[in-house]
């Protein structure tokens, strides 16, 4: 088999080493497709974030007669909140799937699922007491 054509000879993208980090593993550069699949990811998360801007900006200024302006300002912050979250995780989340994938070791674990499952739940609770009791 020609090396050049095999999944790990030396024209492979995963076939490429870099130096060892500091704790002795050397990496190898994973398939691209795994590596744009990881920033698509990231980007998700980015976009998901912007979202959560843009509809708290949009509570709190275009439906004034939602409920109170204290009201219409917890339910924005709790947009604003999460997206901050989002937003700060979204990078060091997408470098550790990076360097798993170089180390060839287990993805890690996405303790962002759950946070953001939580937050959504929370903020639709809100929502649907304002506008029932609005």
């Amino acid at each position: 088999m020609n090396a050049g054509r095999h999944p790990d000879g030396p024209s492979s993208p995963r076939g490429r080493r870099h130096e060892p980090d500091g704790g002795g593993r050397s990496d190898s550069e994973p398939d691209y497709r795994f590596t744009l699949a990881n920033e698509r990811t990231f980007l998700a998360w980015i976009r998901t974030a912007l979202g959560l801007i843009a509809g708290g900006v949009a509570v709190h200024q275009l439906l004034p007669d939602l409920a109170t302006e204290r009201a219409r300002s917890l339910l924005a912050a709790l947009c604003l909140a999460l997206a901050t979250v989002l937003a700060c995780a979204a990078y060091p989340r997408w470098w550790r799937v990076q360097r798993a994938m170089r180390r060839d070791e287990p993805l890690p674990r996405n303790v962002l699922l759950l946070v953001l499952s939580v937050a959504v739940l929370v903020i639709t609770a809100v929502a649907a007491v304002l506008l029932v009791s609005g």
